[in-house]
C-alpha cells in the first residue's frame, strides 16, 4: 500500500479531548470494520462495533504477538523492544507467571492498609500545601507509582525516576526515536542492580532468588530486569491513567459525582470503566489468516485495530451509553481491560486501587472541585493514554 492510499483514508486516532466521545464514533455505526490510517502512515482496519471486538480480542487468528514482527503494519512505531510487545506471553512461557500473579493480587497481606494509609497521606500533602492541588502529579501518579514499587520491593522514593520513563515509553511516535532505547537501556540497568541489591524485596527479590534454582537457568538477569520494568510501565501507566480519568468524570460529570455520592464507589467501579475515555488508541492485531470479519474480508498480515471506547458505547450492548448506571446490569461486559488471552491480569488490583483512591478523595474532600474551566484542560496529544496533562483543584 503506498503512503498516497493511507493518506486519502480517515486518520486515526480521531479526537484526544478525554471528555466527550469522538464524533465519528456515531458514523461508524453503520460500518463497523472500515478502513483508517494510523500515525505511522500504515492501513488498518478499524473495529467498532461491541461484538466485532470482542471477536477479534478472543479469536486466535488475531495476534499480538505479530504486530512487532519486522515489516508488520503498525498503528505506531515501537517504543519498546519487538519482544516486549508481547510480555505476558513472554512471561508464562519463561515459567514466572505465578510469581507475577502473587505480587499483583489485591489481598496480598497488608496491601489494603498500604493503599489507604498512602492514598490519606497524599490528601493531607495536598491539603497542607493548600488550594490549587494538582490531582494527576500529586495524587494519581505517585500513588500509582507507589504502589507498583511496593510490589516489586524497590524503594518508593525511586518511582519519580521510572516514571520519567513513561511520556516516551507510551508515545505515539510516526518513527523510532532514540530516546526510547535510552529510557529503556536506564531502566533496565536500574532493575538489574536491584536484583542484587540485599534490600530489595517483593516480586524483584523472588525473581532474584530464582537464579540458584537450576530449573531456572534459561533466565538472564537482562530477562528477570524486562519483567520489573515492564510490569512498573504497563502497570502504572494503565491503573494511574484509569484513575485519572475516573476523577475527570467525578469533576466534570454531576451524573457520576451523585451515584458515587449516594451508592459509594464500589458498586460502581464496571461503569466508571465502561464511560472511560482514557484508551486514545486501539488495542492493535494482526490477521494470522484470511478472516470474515462482520461483512469485510480481512487477510492475513492485514492490522486491525480495537476500538474499545466505540465497543463500550455501542448501544446494541449498552442501551442509552452515555448514561452513568451504576446499576447497569452488564456493566461488567466493557472491554476496558482488553479480552482474550491477553485480558489484564491485574484487573482486580486495578479496580480495589481506583475504588480506595476515590473513597479517600470523596470522604476527605467532598468539595473538590476543578479549578479551571473543563475546556482549557490541556490533554496529551502524544500519549497513548488520552490524559489531561495537569488536572488542577480546589476544594
Amino acid at each position: 500500500m503506498s503512503t498516497a492510499t493511507a493518506s486519502a483514508l480517515p486518520a486515526f486516532p480521531f479526537d484526544w479531548d478525554g471528555t466527550r466521545l469522538p464524533a465519528e464514533i456515531a458514523g461508524l455505526r453503520a460500518e463497523p470494520v472500515r478502513r483508517v490510517s494510523t500515525i505511522a502512515g500504515a492501513e488498518a482496519w478499524l473495529v467498532s462495533s461491541y461484538e466485532l471486538c470482542r471477536f477479534v480480542l478472543e479469536d486466535q487468528r488475531f495476534s499480538l504477538k505479530d504486530t512487532s514482527a519486522p515489516g508488520a503494519p503498525r498503528q505506531y512505531a515501537l517504543t519498546i523492544p519487538p519482544h516486549v510487545v508481547n510480555n505476558m506471553g513472554n512471561i508464562t512461557g519463561a515459567g514466572l507467571r505465578k510469581a507475577v500473579m502473587k505480587a499483583i493480587n489485591p489481598k496480598a497481606p497488608g496491601l489494603e492498609e498500604w493503599l489507604r494509609a498512602r492514598a490519606a497521606s497524599l490528601v493531607d500533602a495536598l491539603v497542607a500545601e493548600g488550594a490549587p492541588g494538582e490531582l494527576r502529579g500529586a495524587y494519581a501518579d505517585p500513588y500509582s507509582s507507589g504502589l507498583h514499587c511496593r510490589m516489586l520491593g524497590i524503594p518508593e522514593e525511586d518511582g519519580p525516576r521510572l516514571l520519567r520513563s513513561l511520556d516516551v515509553a507510551f508515545m505515539n511516535a510516526p518513527r523510532e526515536i532514540e530516546a526510547a532505547r535510552l529510557h529503556w537501556d536506564r531502566d533496565i540497568a536500574y532493575m538489574t542492580e536491584r536484583l542484587d541489591d540485599p534490600a530489595t524485596g517483593g516480586l524483584m527479590a523472588e525473581l532474584a532468588a530464582l537464579r540458584e534454582d537450576p530449573d531456572y537457568a534459561h533466565l538472564t538477569d537482562e530477562m528477570l530486569a524486562t519483567v520489573g520494568v515492564t510490569l512498573f510501565g504497563a502497570g502504572v501507566i494503565s491503573t494511574a491513567g484509569f484513575l485519572t480519568m475516573a476523577l475527570v468524570s467525578v469533576l466534570t460529570r454531576p451524573d457520576v459525582r451523585e451515584a458515587l455520592t449516594a451508592g459509594g464507589v464500589a458498586g460502581a467501579m464496571d461503569e466508571l470503566l465502561r464511560v472511560n475515555l482514557s484508551i486514545g488508541d486501539g488495542l492493535p492485531r494482526v490477521a494470522l489468516e484470511d478472516v470474515r470479519l462482520g461483512d469485510v474480508d480481512v487477510r492475513a498480515g492485514e492490522l486491525v485495530l480495537v476500538l474499545v471506547e466505540a465497543a463500550n458505547h455501542d448501544p446494541e450492548r449498552f442501551p442509552d451509553p452515555l448514561a452513568f448506571r451504576p446499576d447497569r446490569e452488564n456493566a461488567g461486559e466493557h472491554l476496558s481491560f482488553g479480552g482474550g488471552s491477553h485480558y489484564c491480569p491485574a484487573t482486580a488490583l486495578g479496580k480495589r486501587h481506583a475504588e480506595i483512591a476515590l473513597e479517600t478523595l470523596l470522604d476527605r474532600l467532598p468539595g473538590l472541585r476543578l479549578a479551571v474551566p473543563v475546556e482549557q484542560l490541556v490533554w496529551r496529544t502524544n500519549f497513548m493514554k488520552r490524559l489531561p496533562e495537569r488536572l488542577p483543584v480546589a476544594w
